[in-house]
């Protein structure tokens, strides 16, 4: 049926919906399709709170409590594992399937759209000791930040404790547009009044960047981000809290918010605002859900049954396990982010600004300039992005392949030196370690010690630690100097004696490649062995731990727990999705009447939203170039 601008329609009916009515009734007659709720709620129409913002974090397995309630089982120092475990010893090592960083930055991106946990009051800090001979950093405080989760009310007296989602567990663009009507309104254009009817349909992007927290005015009245000291009035502002974390994050955030209002773009004004809206929205979940089963699953090796449609008695709710463990992929986190570009994009003084902040700046060849960010400058910089660009910035993910998804964690998430401002309460440097408060995690929301997750999931328990890392043995070598059992507190136990390539080849330690080639190395001792000296028992095993230090599967970046894990959570986020893309009748609609189409890839969306050409970033951008 061809549209035409100034003749009157009768209403169109698609699967017995219907969906257009336009002429007399122009704005009025888009309308007719439903909208798929902000916080989750109503999506199954059965059980409606499924999936819901607020609601509890579904279980596999029983919960697994000291007590059977809510005391966390006692285990090794979380700090001390850390320290002995997941130190890389600033060794990189990287995807052997060259599996680029925008893998990370995605998976970040969907993270923050389907999980949040909330925090509770209760619960002590992770101790830290100074003293002990595998610790590499200072801390002041002695201990690295924690808190418990928040409970679901009426758990933790008499039944187990539960924990609180509080997002939508849909995989529905929440990081993009937020949860609450509150929130949206302020990041729409028009007034801030209380009235969504009022406000645009584009959203808000002073200089086609993510506005700022004052881009009203009084930075107080923005909605609430996550900040660090110093940068609060000038975060960006996106659906979710956690968007100004990391400049790749950001940029990602604001590559979605670009893709709204090219969308917004190609509808008919005479749609009306609110309904071009609603349905540019609908368009950028359905293309979030398109790029994550078509492009990101694919590029980790994650394989999923063949979609059959809608299964409305599949709670599509985020798995406690999942949220817990399986998707806590923290050694894939690189160490810095590399950006190479035409040198005359950046005028001199945004060089020499770059230059000044820590960017390595670097001239190449044909004119290009690399810029080099270090760790340390990756958090909470919104500036950063803006000075980047938003191109160049998207297309440098792509450029370089994401660390091995392993036990090994870089130091940029696992020991993160920050120095108390104003010396309240005291003068000193706390350390966060991520990996370490994972560890944590899993005993405060009660995981089943891996050995038992992994009977949850369909797997055989693995008889020893041996077994579990496929090493060659779980005894320390002999050594006279070192009295029996002190080889787990030997500094030298973590040197990597042995490093290869992604096609086998020994590399050079002090060479170059094995700073940027390293796939897979050897230690002076395997992890098997730490693993038992720390646990004892493989029984006694945490979770999070045991996947770790799991090795690949075939064709994946993920060892066998993790990827059932995976693949159980994304099929039921899929299957239990009565707005999942591939049952709405809209799009295709949308696609035959405006040209508006979800189903781009990843490098397409980059294109089509900044001034990279299509041609200049890989076919799939989930592999490095």
């Amino acid at each position: 049926m061809t549209l035409r601008r100034r003749a009157p329609l009768v209403a169109v009916a698609v699967v017995g919906v219907q969906l257009l009515a336009v002429g007399a009734a122009e704005a009025r007659g888009f309308g007719a399709f439903e909208v798929q709720s902000l916080d989750g709620s109503g999506n199954n129409r059965v059980h409606p709170e499924w999936g819901r913002a607020g609601a509890a974090y579904p279980r596999v397995a029983p919960a697994r409590y000291a007590d059977g309630v809510g005391t966390q089982v006692d285990g090794p120092n979380a700090r001390r594992i850390s320290n002995r475990v997941f130190d890389d010893r600033g060794q990189d090592l990287f995807s052997p399937r060259g599996v680029s960083q925008w893998s990370t930055a995605w998976g970040q991106f969907v993270d923050h759209t389907f999980g949040l946990r909330g925090a509770a009051r209760d619960g002590g800090p992770i101790p830290f000791d100074n003293d002990d001979p595998m610790e590499r950093f200072t801390n002041n405080f002695n201990i690295v930040p924690f808190s418990r989760s928040r409970v679901v009310g009426g758990t933790g007296v008499t039944s187990p404790r539960e924990q609180v989602n509080t997002i939508s567990a849909y995989v529905d663009a929440y990081a993009v547009y937020g949860g609450t009507p509150e929130r949206l309104e302020w990041m729409r254009e028009g007034p801030v009044d209380g009235d969504l009817s009022n406000n645009g349909a584009r959203l808000l992007m002073p200089g086609d960047m993510l506005p700022r927290r004052d881009a009203r005015g009084d930075a107080a009245t923005a909605p609430p981000m996550d900040a660090a000291v110093g940068v609060g009035p000038r975060l960006a502002v996106a659906g979710d809290i956690r968007a100004n974390e990391n400049i790749a994050l950001l940029a990602v955030q604001t590559l979605f918010a670009r893709e709204h209002n090219r969308v917004v773009s190609l509808l008919p004004a005479w749609l009306g605002e609110e309904q071009r809206f609603q349905l540019a929205r609908r368009v950028v979940i359905a293309t979030q859900q398109h790029i994550t089963y078509q492009e990101f699953l694919p590029s980790l090796g994650v394989r999923l049954a063949p979609y059959r449609g809608y299964r409305p008695n599949v709670d599509a709710g985020l798995g406690n396990e999942f949220a817990t463990v399986g998707y806590r992929a923290h050694s894939m986190v690189g160490n810095e982010v590399v950006v190479t570009a035409d040198a005359g994009r950046y005028p001199a003084e945004v060089l020499d600004a770059l230059r000044a902040s820590g960017v390595r700046v670097t001239p190449v060849d044909r004119g290009r300039v690399e810029l080099v960010v270090p760790p340390g400058l990756l958090v909470f910089n919104p500036d950063l992005v803006e000075r980047l660009q938003l191109g160049p910035l998207l297309q440098g993910l792509a450029t370089r392949p994401q660390a091995r998804n392993d036990e090994l964690v870089g130091d940029a998430v696992r020991s993160i030196s920050l120095r108390a401002p104003d010396c309240v309460p005291a003068c000193g440097t706390i350390v966060f370690d991520v990996a370490a408060i994972d560890v944590e995690r899993g005993r405060d929301h009660g995981m089943p010690s891996y050995n038992d997750l992994r009977r949850a999931y369909g797997l055989a328990p693995k008889p020893s630690f041996q077994a579990l890392t496929g090493e060659a043995t779980e005894s320390f070598p002999v050594d006279p100097e070192l009295t029996p059992g002190a080889e787990v507190d030997d500094p030298d136990s973590l040197d990597f004696v042995r490093l290869y390539d992604r096609h086998g080849a020994v590399l050079d330690p002090d060479g170059e490649a094995a700073r940027t080639s390293a796939v897979r190395g050897e230690r002076r001792t395997t992890t098997a062995a730490r693993l038992k000296a720390l646990y004892g028992d493989v029984s006694a095993l945490d979770a999070f731990v045991g996947m770790s230090a799991e090795p690949p599967s075939a064709g994946s970046e993920f060892g066998e727990l993790q990827l059932a894990i995976w693949q159980r959570q994304f099929q039921a986020l899929r299957d239990g999705d009565r707005f999942f893309h591939l049952n709405d009748p809209v799009l295709p609609l949308l696609r035959q009447r405006f040209g508006v189409d979800f189903r781009h890839s990843l490098g397409d969306l980059i294109a089509l939203n900044t001034d990279v050409p299509r041609n200049q970033l890989p076919a799939n951008v989930f592999f490095a170039s």
